[in-house]
């Protein structure tokens, strides 16, 4: 399927930047008319808004994406509320903040009570893996512009997350430096990011298959994991931590959204979840195009100095085991490396 495996399945990530990029360009001339609040520049994972002295709320919102199309071909709903708490409270903890609620916003086809029973079971476990509410939300039937794979069973999922976060408390990425050491925290499989490249390789295939001890369906539909906790307790402990990158779309290039004067360098990578290798072998996607797609089998990083990164492992192991060093800040700034990447500027946005 490769070369560019991910705009022949049908995303155009390339075309996606700069229509982003076109619409960033009118929102940032907005005037409020009052200073601005703003306390983060927009591209960060979350926007961060002054409301008191030293106190900032942060603010994110996204969804489960086209991952959303196989719960529809399997029936199976009760893991999607998951991934679109985990999509939202991980991007809102790496600014520092405190995730402390979550709206959700559920479009559908027709509404089917069992099927939104199910959606509700995947939000307040996710809810509860995170510690935050949800205290409301909405809901929307609209036939005309949900349709379903198969009708009617179509449905959107997405949310807006808020945390509270001391802004002298802000971690933004300015401080990292070279040498400093990268956390990484290992993923689930493919989390909630390039399914409509993940789907275009298994289309032909039978989603109940045998695979890993489960089904095909079972690693394709298993949730994104929720870092929440054990951010906040590194945050809350002796270690520096200067950076904190949620790795979605865009995959390794996420790290370039902390600090463009600096460079990454991923040496000892995670081991890449048998989903994901599936994927990346069966759909003969070049591994430096599987860098910039993928999470490759880490989901989170940390950065701290090279003298913190043992206790920030200790910290982070306890609660996903497999979290480990896997890289160093260097001095080459904007230019990414791994196995088999070649360094590359910019990063995809959020």
């Amino acid at each position: 399927m490769s070369p560019d495996a991910y705009a022949q399945a049908g995303v155009d990530q390339h075309g996606a930047d700069r229509a982003v990029a076109a619409l960033v360009s009118v929102l940032r001339t907005i005037d409020p008319g009052r200073a601005s609040r703003s306390r983060l520049a927009s591209g960060h994972y979350a926007a961060v808004l002054e409301v008191a002295p030293n106190l900032g709320i942060a603010v994110g919102t996204d969804g489960v994406g086209s991952k959303l199309i196989l719960a529809e071909q399997t029936g199976r709903y009760d893991t999607v509320g998951v991934d679109c708490v985990a999509m939202n409270v991980n991007d809102v903890v790496c600014v520092g903040a405190e995730p402390i609620a979550l709206l959700d916003y559920l479009a559908v086809e027709r509404a089917d009570p069992d099927v939104m029973e199910q959606i509700g079971v995947g939000l307040k476990k996710g809810a509860e893996l995170a510690g935050v509410e949800i205290p409301g939300g909405e809901v929307a039937i609209l036939p005309e512009l949900i349709r379903g794979h198969p009708s009617p069973n179509g449905f959107d999922l997405t949310a807006t997350c808020f945390g509270t976060v001391a802004l002298d408390q802000l971690v933004t990425g300015d401080r990292i430096a070279p040498g400093d050491a990268l956390i990484g925290v290992p993923s689930s499989g493919l989390h909630s990011n390039s399914y409509t490249l993940a789907r275009k390789v298994v289309e032909d295939l039978d989603l109940n298959t045998p695979f890993e001890g489960g089904t095909l369906a079972d690693a394709l539909l298993e949730p994104t994991v929720i870092y929440v906790r054990a951010t906040l307790e590194l945050i809350r402990s002796d270690v520096d931590v200067r950076g904190l990158a949620h790795i979605t779309g865009g995959g390794l290039l996420n790290l370039t959204r902390l600090n463009e004067g600096v460079g990454f360098a991923i040496e000892d990578p995670l081991p890449v979840p048998p989903i994901v290798a599936f994927v990346i072998e069966r759909g003969k996607i070049a591994t430096s195009e599987a860098w910039e797609v993928f999470n490759m089998g880490c989901g989170f990083v940390a950065v701290v100095p090279d003298g913190d990164a043992d206790e920030a492992t200790e910290r982070l192991a306890a609660h996903h085991p497999g979290a480990r060093r896997i890289g160093t800040v260097t001095g080459d700034a904007g230019r990414v490396t791994a196995p088999g990447y070649p360094s590359s500027p910019g990063a995809s946005g959020g």
